[in-house]
């Protein structure tokens, strides 16, 4: 096995890192898209939350310990429906992943697959109504596909990336049927999703991290 077949805890604390700084440094621009059918609160919650996350993360001993930090640290310190579930998705990353200090792609794949499943629960939501998961079941989808075909990790993350711009994009034409944007009907239609827009940058984070971005 080789480096390039597996993330270390660095990396993965690298990747969180990283979707801070996507998602702070984009707060205005989320906002913006929320503002058109929702809270108008996305971006600032993000940011609040991820803010949180790197005030308390240090690099644990394994990688359970991380995820659990940065999971139950948003729950606790987001509001709306991003909180819950960006929490219950790095929950689940966690548990899956369980007290290891290294993955290799395989693993990674099923704590990312995890992570989605806790996304479903918690949200009830399905492909096409318009959500978070509309980009990230696409990145997910692609990072196995491109493991199957034989890539390494950094190009898996760069395939995944990839997917989730294409599944954000694909929502400006959706109807919302979940969460405040669903209240607008018809009128959703013709806007980014922000959740989905949010998503995009955990998983551009993610092959930076990785090494599936140039520099």
């Amino acid at each position: 096995m080789t480096v390039a077949d597996t993330v270390t805890i660095d990396q993965l604390v690298d990747w969180l890192g990283r979707f801070r700084s996507l998602v702070v440094d984009n707060q205005r621009y989320l906002t913006e898209l929320d503002s058109a059918i929702g809270d108008a609160d996305h971006g600032s919650n993000m940011a609040r939350g991820m803010n949180a996350v790197a005030e308390k993360l240090e690099t644990p001993e394994t990688v359970d310990a991380l995820f659990k930090t940065v999971g139950m640290t948003l729950v606790s310190s987001v509001g709306g429906a991003s909180g819950p579930l960006y929490g219950t998705f790095f929950l689940r990353i966690g548990t899956t992943a369980g007290p290891v200090t290294v993955l290799d792609g395989s693993a990674l794949s099923a704590a990312l697959r995890a992570g989605l499943a806790g996304v479903v629960a918690r949200g009830k939501a399905e492909p096409g109504d318009k959500t978070m998961l509309d980009a990230m079941l696409p990145a997910l989808d692609a990072f196995d596909a491109s493991l199957a075909s034989g890539a390494d990790l950094a190009d898996a993350s760069a395939a995944a990336f990839t997917a989730a711009q294409a599944g954000r994009d694909d929502t400006e034409d959706l109807v919302a049927r979940k969460g405040r944007a669903s209240y607008l009907g018809e009128r959703s239609a013709g806007h980014l999703d922000p959740g989905a827009t949010s998503t995009v940058y955990l998983f551009q984070a993610l092959a930076g991290a990785l090494g599936g971005l140039p520099e």
